[in-house]
């Protein structure tokens, strides 16, 4: 395992003669070529035009690959060593496409790019290291077909996905990401600061005793935060909604449930009771505006109904806590 950390046990670039340097742009060739089509798949039914982007660039990949493999056959038979870039040291590594799927679009590509770009250097390295003329001639096209004055991903991207379907690409992808993580998290955060300010509040105003409130609000926080999950991933799929995968959505929710009551119980590690509950108050203002904003950026809520809402759900649960906690 250290070995293969450290890449001790990889060949360095140096060592590789011609047909091992053929062998080794043909694998990568095809590896680069799974993880366009690997993109093409996961960006086809929510961004067509890009899919199509990444299925040129694959075909594209599939010439280069060819090209290689007729030169490897002219000068050294069929028989092509194997060998790939984890086997040598320095050589540039590619991101799992699983990854990079949860990226967006514009990231996505930005990677296409910086996968062309390392193409490129390899080439022109692998042409300094050849004495073929042939094969210098073949690497050396390549590394031009990778540059190209612009990335192959820059002309597909202004050829298939103009600015207006960039514009609606982005807004799929804003969309899909509030319906994912921000609704779920914003439900999450509300209730959990909301929700346990009562049962915080009212035990601190009915013990004075900073431990057991902030053993309550722990309780209470964590229990919400496990309840709100599982309830979030639960209730739908997300197959027939489009909100995106349970999964991601019910941790979205359940860790700022747990946060937005935590905020508040933190400060009762203090054991001053008046210092710890003047700092919880001020907390609570704290996440009462960061619910506001989130509403207002990503929700597109105006400021006035966000604050007046938030402000009136928290101000009528702190007094419940209140009077509670002084019956």
């Amino acid at each position: 395992m250290l070995s293969r950390l450290t890449g001790f046990n990889r060949r360095p670039f140096a060592s590789l003669d011609e047909q091992e340097i053929l062998a080794l742009a043909i694998s990568s060739e095809e590896d680069d070529a799974r993880i366009y089509l690997a993109y093409a798949d996961h960006l086809r039914e929510d961004y067509p035009q890009s899919a199509k982007v990444f299925e040129e660039m694959a075909a594209e990949e599939g010439v280069h690959r060819a090209r290689l493999i007729d030169r490897h056959k002219a000068r050294f038979g069929d028989r092509i060593p194997l060998i790939r870039r984890e086997h040598v040291r320095g050589y540039y590594e590619r991101k799992p496409d699983w990854l990079v799927k949860n990226q967006s679009v514009d990231v996505i590509r930005q990677t296409a790019e910086d996968m062309e770009s390392q193409a490129h250097s390899f080439y022109l390295a692998a042409a300094q290291r050849t004495q073929d003329a042939d094969t210098r001639k073949l690497l050396g096209d390549l590394a031009l077909a990778e540059k190209a004055h612009e990335s192959l991903a820059r002309r597909l991207g202004l050829e298939h996905t103009p600015e207006d379907v960039k514009t609606e690409e982005a807004d799929t992808y804003r969309r899909k990401f509030i319906l994912t993580y921000v609704q779920p998290g914003l439900a999450g955060l509300m209730d959990g600061s909301v929700s346990t300010l009562a049962p915080i509040f009212a035990t601190a105003f009915a013990t004075g005793d900073t431990w057991t409130t902030f053993l309550v609000g722990l309780s209470a926080s964590v229990g919400a935060g496990i309840s709100m999950g599982f309830t979030e991933a639960a209730h739908d799929d997300g197959v027939i909604s489009g909100r995106g995968s349970p999964v991601k959505r019910g941790l979205a929710s359940g860790i700022m449930t747990a946060i937005g009551g935590l905020g508040h119980a933190l400060p009762y590690l203090i054991p001053d009771f008046t210092v710890a509950t003047s700092v919880a108050i001020a907390v609570v203002f704290v996440e009462l505006w960061a619910i506001a904003w989130i509403q207002n950026h990503w929700m597109d809520t105006p400021w006035s109904r966000a604050i007046f809402q938030v402000v009136l759900g928290g101000a009528l649960v702190f007094a419940a806590g209140l009077l509670i906690g002084n019956a």
